[in-house]
């Protein structure tokens, strides 16, 4: 192997794809708050990603932290309220072949923990920061 190939080795970036995961939690945007957390808690999830509602659409998201400000503090009814009336849409979110430093930047530069990873327009994953920092080290 020649120093050429050697340095070319060493340095290829982390990407998101290699440190992202698959199993998305994805909802529809008519579902009840009620509906959705017991799908949290038995995904042991804290974040959902909302289904597109047609063709021009975008994906919404909905966290745990949502739930708590403007349903709960609200004292707003869990089965009476849906997704859609507490999502967050558009969502935020990264490509696949992200740099996992540039990633790191945008999420902690817009003060998120996690983004949906999507690639032609379809969700393939989810990144967050614990699994750029665990995942994306070359100790």
């Amino acid at each position: 192997m020649t120093n050429d190939t050697q340095k070319s080795k060493q340095t290829a970036p982390t990407l998101v794809k290699d440190v992202m995961w698959t199993q998305v939690d994805i909802v529809d945007s008519k579902c009840t708050v009620h509906n959705a957390l017991s799908d949290m808690q038995h995904k042991k999830t804290k974040m959902l990603l909302v289904e597109k509602s047609h063709g021009y659409d975008e994906y919404g998201v909905v966290l745990i932290a949502d739930i708590a400000s403007k349903v709960i503090a609200k004292d707003r009814a869990l089965d009476r309220v849906n997704i859609y009336e507490i999502m967050n849409k558009p969502v935020m979110s990264v490509h696949p072949d992200m740099d996992i430093r540039y990633c790191a930047e945008l999420l902690t530069n817009f003060g998120l923990s996690r983004c949906p990873v999507l690639d032609n327009g379809k969700i393939v994953g989810v990144v967050s920061l614990t699994n750029i920092v665990f995942n994306g080290l070359r100790v």
